[in-house]
């Protein structure tokens, strides 16, 4: 049996040919590449599984033979999981595949702040020599919520410079061996209270909507750090900007927003205590490279009829 493999259109061309190179080899599979909305369409019309970014209603009424949808974002608070289990398509999601890059720029965010290195580059602007008492990210306690791929790889990152790593996990038996302390969810306010830096790494769901709050902030230690890589919903943002304005936290680096990109109107271009990047914290050369990685090894599960050993399965 072969199974047609759908890459849809929104990809970059740099992005399908290397899905296309790492996974034309696997045996059983035949790769359609899509060029246009159109071929899109026509290719979910008989593909059997699918790697795609998205998996939009228009779509899936057209997928009546698939039966996998590989999703290349470790998010999936965008894709329509009852009508999925509905249709019996198995989806598993890219978590893991994001991990080293989004810690290395979770801890080059920290050390900026640490370092004031956003201080540093704006007195170069102005041809200032004015030398600035930079602290120690060894000695600062890392709050990190949700310790998964990507929040336990920025533990072993923090801990590495010296930091004391605390968080949460549903499960605390599973969190990574870097973390001193761990707390379950409904102990968030000890990380809150403990933190210096609290860094969000949790996926977006109905009990972390809004998680960031005003009172989550009044929480804070004044001189904390929030870093959100995330989802703009897990923090209200209103609240953030008030607190940050108002010295509630000392200043915050933010990947992620609550609409994006963010409006031009948003207060947090302009706020000096704020670093603002556009959703690019996951971004590698090695991205689509580990996304496929994760396909092949969930394929051989998937035609063993091992469905509940597949990686990051969500339906």
């Amino acid at each position: 049996m072969t199974d047609e493999l759908l890459i849809p259109h929104p990809f970059s061309r740099e992005a399908k040919t290397t899905l296309e190179a790492e996974l034309s080899s696997l045996e059983g599979v035949s790769v359609v590449v899509a060029e246009t909305p159109a071929e899109t369409r026509a290719g979910f019309e008989t593909a059997t599984v699918a790697m795609t970014p998205r998996l939009p209603a228009e779509w899936r009424e057209r997928a009546e033979r698939l039966e996998w949808a590989q999703a290349t974002s470790a998010g999936y608070d965008h894709y329509d999981l009852e009508a999925l289990e509905a249709a019996g398509i198995v989806l598993t999601n890219a978590a893991g595949v994001h991990a080293q890059p989004i810690a290395e720029q979770v801890l080059g965010a920290m050390l900026s702040f640490e370092r004031e290195l956003f201080t540093a580059r704006d007195q170069q602007g102005d041809g200032l020599w004015l030398r600035t008492e930079g602290g120690e990210l060894a000695r600062k306690t890392v709050g990190i919520v949700g310790l998964g791929a990507i929040g336990g790889r920025t533990a072993e990152l923090a801990a590495a410079v010296g930091s004391t790593v605390i968080g949460t996990k549903r499960d605390p038996s599973s969190a990574p061996a870097a973390v001193e302390t761990v707390y379950p969810p409904e102990e968030l306010d000890e990380v809150l209270r403990r933190a210096e830096y609290l860094v969000l790494a949790c996926p977006l769901t109905d009990e972390t909507r809004g998680l960031i709050d005003g009172a989550a902030l009044e929480t804070m230690p004044s001189d904390a750090v929030l870093v959100n890589v995330a989802r703009g919903g897990v923090v209200e943002e209103a609240a953030l900007v008030e607190g940050l304005q108002q010295g509630r936290i000392a200043g915050a680096a933010l990947d992620v927003f609550e609409e994006e990109p963010l409006p031009q109107e948003s207060p947090l271009w302009d706020l000096p205590n704020v670093l603002v990047t556009p959703h690019m914290a996951g971004s590698t050369p090695q991205y689509y490279e580990r996304v496929a990685e994760i396909f092949r090894e969930n394929y051989e599960r998937f035609r063993a009829g091992d469905l509940e050993g597949m990686r990051n399965r969500i339906v």
